[in-house]
């Protein structure tokens, strides 16, 4: 059972400041998510880039670790873009956390061979949320653009219908690739 946040704020209003500093403090200590959360509040851009880039590092290691084999768990990968979206509220490096999960999706497959088809659900899902991110805002679709149209080039030879999905369903729903086309004719 939860505490309801009406209740949680009246509750809350009776705690003087040292009692809230504890309880921030114990929750702090407790609290992986917390701990990102309050460090990317309190200390801001610098936090965010390491927070990003040991994010990036989680995802690589699902599909290229390191050491020892791939694991392949692509819920624990996404799970981390998810911890870093609540932790820093970082629209645009969410979005590119999310084009760098499709960058491995399309790596892996490319390198060690066809996976299934919940991988390439996977796969597909992601790319449609970093497509509809970038039509929402041009400026995140230029700053994506050449790695988006990479992706493009690399899926030819995935099977499952991803190459369709990808390009016909989710690349060219992107109101700024259109432009981009009749600029390329001219």
């Amino acid at each position: 059972m939860k505490i309801k946040i009406t209740d949680l704020k009246k509750q809350l209003k009776g705690y003087d400041q040292k009692e809230l500093i504890e309880l921030i403090v114990a929750m702090y200590k407790s609290n992986k998510e917390v701990q990102n959360y309050l460090s990317s509040k309190f200390l801001g851009d610098q936090v965010i880039e390491v927070l990003f880039h040991q994010t990036q590092k989680k995802i690589k290691n699902e599909f290229f670790p390191e050491r020892g084999t791939e694991k392949l768990r692509l819920t624990e990968a996404k799970k981390e873009i998810t911890a870093f979206k609540k932790a820093t509220n970082d629209e645009k490096r969410t979005v590119d956390l999310m084009l760098f999960y499709v960058e491995m999706c399309v790596k892996f497959t490319n390198s060690y061979g066809d996976i299934n088809e919940g991988f390439y659900t996977s796969l597909v899902r992601m790319f449609d949320q970093v497509a509809m991110e970038c039509d929402r805002d041009e400026e995140l679709y230029k700053a994506f653009s050449n790695r988006l149209r990479n992706i493009i080039s690399n899926v030819d030879l995935i099977g499952w219908g991803v190459e369709e999905a990808i390009i016909e369903s989710s690349y060219y729903s992107i109101e700024w690739v259109h432009g981009e086309d009749e600029n390329d004719d001219e």
